[in-house]
């Protein structure tokens, strides 16, 4: 990640109007690039049996691709976690149908399950890194009475959005990079931010975004720019890059436990007809 907080480019193109989604696609396959550089060799083996050999960046926008899908309309609640300004993370009334925290403590245990099936736990593997990258954009974690920004209407060099979607995909969108220069340029973490991150609770997740919602809604006369990308830019990139590293860390934890080799279970079988992933490289 660049020490420096300047833009990575002095492009900006011109979109259509965004719908609101975390990051947008482009961010998530960031988080998931990132991830996949940093989990083990098992881990890996056993994400591409999970995934039929497509790779985390791939698997990251399915939960957003099925939005449009009414049997996935009770999912719409779990991309986000409501907290108005007066309250904290323990006090907010969370929503009963589930949001972004209760989804990945739910999916976590899925994909540790040893009843669940095969296409549950890679339903769950796909809502999962996509969920990370949503609680570390910091208008997931958003106030009630703007839905998390969405009703904050403002221009973005010139064109009419609301924040939401500045933050969803506005400000990646104007570096005119793909995930892997992104991913490229944001991916040199030290050992002791890895560690840092890595050790930290999803509900810390959530506190962070949270804490960083004033720079989020700086937003002066609503006309934002080169002043308001400079300042939002590096946030955007280190929560990116937590995102990724702790999605790494967490996947890990699921699928790679501290076991010795010679006593770890054999991989889940691929189903009839999927890519057999490549062998494990030697330990």
């Amino acid at each position: 990640m660049r020490a420096s907080g300047g833009p990575i480019v002095f492009a900006v193109i011109a979109v259509a109007p965004l719908q609101a989604f975390g990051w947008g696609a482009n961010g998530h396959r960031v988080v998931g690039e990132i991830a996949e550089r940093h989990v083990s060799p098992w881990t890996a083996r056993e994400v591409a049996v999970l995934l039929d050999g497509d790779s985390l960046a791939e698997a990251s926008t399915w939960p957003d691709e099925i939005k449009s899908d009414p049997r996935w309309g009770h999912a719409y609640t779990w991309h986000f976690v409501s907290v108005d300004d007066d309250e904290a993370l323990e006090t907010t009334a969370r929503d009963p149908q589930g949001d972004v925290l209760e989804a990945l403590h739910r999916f976590e245990a899925v994909m540790r399950s040893a009843t669940a099936t095969r296409q549950e736990r890679a339903e769950a593997l796909k809502f999962f890194v996509h969920l990370v990258g949503d609680i570390h954009q910091p208008l997931h974690v958003g106030r009630r009475g703007d839905r998390g920004g969405n009703d904050v209407r403002v221009t973005w060099f010139g064109q009419q959005r609301n924040l939401h979607q500045v933050w969803d995909e506005g400000i990646l969108d104007s570096l005119e990079l793909s995930f892997t220069e992104l991913a490229d340029f944001l991916d040199d973490p030290t050992p002791a931010q890895v560690a840092g991150w890595q050790g930290a609770p999803y509900e810390e997740w959530a506190r962070e975004s949270f804490a960083l919602r004033p720079a989020v809604y700086a937003v002066g006369d609503g006309k934002l720019s080169w002043p308001y990308r400079y300042a939002a830019l590096p946030i955007v990139e280190r929560r990116l890059l937590e995102a990724g590293v702790r999605l790494a860390g967490r996947l890990d934890s699921i699928f790679a436990p501290a076991v010795p080799p010679d006593r770890r279970p054999a991989p889940a079988t691929p189903a009839l007809g999927a890519p057999t992933p490549p062998p494990a490289p030697p330990e």
